[in-house]
């Protein structure tokens, strides 16, 4: 037995179809540049249900599918922004105040600019959450729970508009 160290002619053997092509054997290009494609052939036809048998490949491994009651929650999440940025424009037409520095500062200059940033930015936040719903945050709470706090969130925010419009319109008329 020989300590010499390995050469690539140890591990594959010297063929004649292999010569002029750099030993690759693949006809066609790598699937795994084009991103696009796979993320929307993904949310059509999910292959990844689960997390993989790998667990040395690293910490983040994700998955294709996700339960519907993410998507339900997600759903709710974006229509009760919506609803919450209807609701902030309307108490700001009354004479109530923003609370939040940022979107006031955004809501000085254009309504426009100021829905179309709410709306982006919780769906982005939303689709982040829902990309990794079964990690943990802080390796305390999953990921999944914390979304459904926004869900409830939401819902105690839109139910205080709410309240304050119509004592709004109570002292109007």
């Amino acid at each position: 037995m020989t300590s010499l160290p390995p050469t690539p002619d140890d591990w594959s053997p010297a063929r004649a179809s292999h010569i002029g092509r750099g030993f690759e054997r693949r006809a066609r290009p790598d699937r795994r540049k084009r991103i696009w494609w796979a993320f929307l052939y993904g949310s059509v036809r999910p292959r990844r249900r689960h997390v993989g048998r790998r667990t040395d490949d690293g910490r983040f491994q994700a998955t294709d599918w996700h339960g519907p009651h993410l998507w339900a929650v997600s759903v709710g999440v974006l229509i009760l922004s919506v609803v919450d940025a209807f609701l902030t424009v309307t108490l700001m037409s009354g004479g109530a105040v923003e609370v939040n520095p940022i979107m006031a500062a955004v809501m000085g200059h254009d309504i426009g600019v100021f829905a179309i940033l709410k709306i982006a930015m919780t769906g982005v936040c939303v689709m982040l959450m829902v990309f990794l719903a079964r990690y943990r945050f802080m390796r305390v709470v999953r990921v999944e729970v914390l979304l459904y706090g926004v869900l409830l969130t939401y819902l105690f925010l839109v139910g205080h508009e709410m309240g304050m419009l119509r004592v709004l319109t109570e002292r109007s008329f």
